[in-house]
């Protein structure tokens, strides 16, 4: 694992290097390192560099390995990146600080109620299928408005979008189109760009970006 922290320090001058071509600044870019599928062995590395935002898929693998390392790393902060069920949204709420895949209104309702009754709050992005593929999660565009007026009116505490654009084509329109998006409904957080395409991201307003194989390698 001595090529966790090198990459580490790789992906974040490159993050500075993209975030400075737009006139931002660096931390203007949070960087979520995805640890999906990956053991504690794998993370620690990473915690000990001083990486704090980490990104899973499920609730059921997080709940597995993150009560731990928070005991050692306590200002460690976990993000859900992948699809929710409704039936998990009070695990979701107990163990995330921000969940990034709202797309439907019976998910928006689940996560309200489980957020009155845990009292926590953590932030929503409200994911996009920016692409209009049947095969990946997220609202319609069409459907955004009416879907961010609900979530709204639940009360979920909504900081921005979330997209994954096609694979194999450019990504930067549909991240452009991501951050039309927001702006149109005065939405500050962009959650867009991974290992092969966020200094694009950086470039066109990402606030925060979800690297995985940039950091561990190349999952088997």
């Amino acid at each position: 694992m001595s090529f966790v922290p090198a990459a580490l320090a790789d992906v974040r001058a490159r993050l500075a290097r993209a975030a400075a071509l737009a006139g931002r600044k660096a931390d203007a870019v949070e960087l979520i390192a995805v640890s999906k599928t990956q053991a504690p062995d794998a993370i620690e590395p990473l915690l000990a560099a001083g990486q704090l935002t980490f990104g899973e898929n499920r609730v059921q693998e997080a709940a597995g390995k993150w009560p731990a390392l928070r005991e050692r790393y306590p200002d460690a902060h976990v993000h859900l990146i992948g699809q929710l069920q409704s039936n998990k949204a009070d695990e979701a709420v107990a163990l995330f600080e921000a969940i990034h895949t709202i797309d439907r209104p019976s998910l928006i309702a689940a996560l309200a109620r489980a957020m009155d009754r845990l009292d926590r709050r953590p932030r929503c992005f409200v994911q996009v299928n920016i692409g209009d593929e049947p095969q990946k999660g997220g609202c319609a565009v069409a459907a955004l408005p009416d879907l961010l007026r609900e979530a709204v009116a639940a009360g979920l505490p909504v900081a921005g979008l979330m997209c994954l654009p096609p694979a194999d084509v450019e990504a930067a329109p549909y991240f452009a189109l991501l951050a039309k998006l927001a702006r149109d409904h005065g939405l500050a957080g962009l959650s867009m760009g991974m290992s092969d395409d966020f200094e694009t991201a950086a470039m066109l307003g990402a606030t925060h970006v979800r690297i995985g194989s940039a950091l561990f390698g190349t999952r088997a």
